[in-house]
């Protein structure tokens, strides 16, 4: 990819899919569609006059936006308050290789800017605002963003969840350029290369496992000398040839210019520090699930994700839910996807059966 394409800066709101550094052929978006700022989807709402829906949609990664086209051309015309930094995760990425449809890859802000610009071929309305508050208590469900009051027949859920980083400003400038927070995602990308893991539980050991598939080496740094991963994970790893374990070892700053190309460490205990040269890192420190709008109404586990109840449904009708904010097992844009098509069919039906729309035709999806 090239230097100057301004990934690292963003700050995520919606959840999606994840991906390294690279090149890839991108996508031409039709003239009459969305204009497109550098690094993603136009920041220019469109139609912000309607507060007054059949359908709102919450978040606009790859699951807001696949539910967009599907409830669009199901003549729901909805309304998706995009956030006011669009297009999930995969705004934080260079190189998508594993998305369907694309044998040379495609770059992740491009990928997003064709989900708007067909979502918004189809009549939906997108809105680049965070949402302040919720209440879910009878119908119309009432939304407010930005000063503006939203009210809707039906809501679907898709605000995803955010990788918890280090919070250090060469991490965040070298994101997408071999600091990753997926190894499903990139770890193809680290073939036959030295890299590390960073993070103390299932997720860490995890990635770190997975990634000794591609990688001639895995270091995992954890800034204690105790795990909360499970027992069976830890010990797998101190057993693996290839894992490499450094407990009290925290990072103080990722190396390089145009990509990574080591680590500063930091003993937790000596106070010596050290570089450690590698030419990517993983972050897997966890999730947060974007729900803290939705906790008064909606369940949630005991991790703060949105429980689903019959697929796409929550404890309340007429609100659905799609993608990462309730997925903490797969985390793919794919999958997300997948799950927008599914609430956006669950909650064109129910809509129908409250007599609020007329049957869609069967050529509808």
């Amino acid at each position: 990819m090239k230097d100057n394409e301004p990934f690292g800066g963003l700050s995520i709101d919606f959840g999606g899919d994840g991906a390294a550094s690279g090149a890839a052929t991108p996508i031409a978006i039709a003239p009459d569609a969305a204009a497109t700022a550098t690094g993603g989807p136009a920041t220019v709402a469109s139609g912000e006059g309607r507060v007054d829906t059949k359908l709102l949609i919450i978040g606009s990664g790859p699951a807001g936006l696949t539910a967009a086209i599907y409830a669009a051309r199901a003549s729901l015309e909805p309304v998706v308050l995009a956030g006011s930094t669009p297009g999930g995760q995969l705004m934080l990425t260079s190189d998508v290789e594993n998305y369907p449809g694309f044998p040379d890859g495609i770059q992740g802000p491009d990928l997003m800017a064709a989900m708007r610009a067909q979502a918004e071929r189809f009549g939906s309305t997108l809105i680049d605002v965070d949402i302040d508050r919720v209440d879910l208590s009878e119908r119309p469900f009432r939304v407010w963003a930005r000063g503006t009051e939203y009210r809707a027949q039906s809501v679907i859920v898709a605000t995803g969840a955010s990788a918890l980083w280090l919070g250090l400003d060469s991490e965040t400038r070298l994101r997408g350029r071999g600091v990753s927070a997926c190894a499903t995602c990139d770890g193809f990308f680290f073939r036959d290369r030295e890299i590390a893991v960073v993070g103390g539980g299932d997720t860490a050991f995890e990635e770190a496992t997975y990634l000794t598939r591609f990688a001639t080496k895995v270091h995992l740094l954890h800034r204690r000398d105790t795990f909360r991963a499970s027992k069976i994970m830890i010990d797998r790893a101190y057993a693996h040839p290839k894992i490499e374990i450094h407990p009290n070892m925290a990072v103080d700053e990722v190396l390089g210019d145009a990509k990574v190309d080591g680590l500063k460490l930091r003993d937790t205990v000596t106070g010596e520090t050290s570089r450690m040269p590698i030419e990517g890192v993983f972050i897997a420190i966890g999730y947060v699930p974007n729900t803290a709008a939705f906790r008064d109404w909606l369940d949630v586990d005991s991790k703060g994700y949105l429980v689903v109840r019959d697929e796409t449904g929550s404890n309340i009708e007429g609100v659905f839910i799609a993608g990462d904010v309730h997925d903490h097992r797969y985390r793919q844009a794919v999958t997300a996807a997948g799950d927008g098509c599914k609430a956006a069919i669950d909650a064109e039906r129910w809509l129908e059966a409250q007599g609020i729309t007329e049957a869609a035709t069967a050529t509808a999806w």
